[in-house]
């Protein structure tokens, strides 16, 4: 086993059975055993954590704002953040491709990682055992939300603000997709007619790159706040 990983431990948690962690931590690009199948696992784990943890901290909170809010926690950036607070970026095991072009400071493969280290902790200690280890990850991002009123996303805010004013709703178009299936970066712009702006965002995933390129015109309006 690599040595870093023969220990299995992670930010105080140390595994009963160290290979989980090897694999969580083991992209595609590697080779098999990978983290695709832990990834999957983990991100129904991650989104159940963080519900439950909303529902109980937030009595008072509507099902919108819950949703938001978990939204918000459990997106792409959000999660690669935790995993570099984690390092896990350092314990990554790549294949050359993804090592020379510096996968392991990607957001979507860090958030990837996180979500399989969730499933491999749920998988060595049960959900209980899971859910001690993970729920501090989350504790300074939501000690940052407002309670019960987190921000909505950008597509949203542009939406209303449109709407508001009667004016016609945003146009977003795709304007290029590149990279390997495991590894893809879209672009997409963002069009209002009324004032007539343009931006255009990027991201893993259209759903990303359209919330990236709504803000860029929310920036343009100065309402990016």
């Amino acid at each position: 086993m690599d040595l870093k990983f023969r220990h299995g431990e992670l930010d105080g948690y140390r595994f009963a059975d160290p290979g989980l962690l090897q694999q969580a931590l083991t992209h595609r690009s590697a080779g098999a055993p990978h983290n695709e199948r832990l990834e999957f696992l983990g991100d129904s784990i991650v989104n159940l954590t963080v519900a439950e943890v909303l529902f109980q901290r937030w009595p008072k909170a509507d099902e919108g704002a819950l949703t938001r809010a978990r939204a918000e926690l459990v997106r792409e950036a959000s999660l690669a953040t935790i995993a570099r607070r984690l390092e896990l970026g350092a314990r990554l095991t790549l294949g050359p491709g993804e090592m020379k072009s510096g996968g392991h400071r990607r957001d979507s493969i860090l958030a990837d990682a996180l979500e399989a280290v969730v499933a491999a902790i749920y998988l060595d200690a049960g959900f209980e055992g899971c859910r001690a280890a993970v729920l501090p990850w989350f504790e300074e991002s939501l000690a940052a939300l407002p309670v019960g009123k987190p921000g909505k996303d950008a597509k949203t805010r542009l939406q209303e603000w449109l709407q508001g004013r009667q004016r016609a709703l945003p146009s977003y178009e795709l304007v290029s997709e590149s990279g390997d299936d495991h590894a893809k970066l879209f672009t997409v712009s963002c069009t209002i007619a009324d004032p007539t702006l343009t931006a255009e965002g990027e991201g893993s995933s259209r759903r990303n790159a359209e919330q990236a390129a709504a803000l860029g015109v929310l920036e343009k309006l100065d309402l990016s706040k």
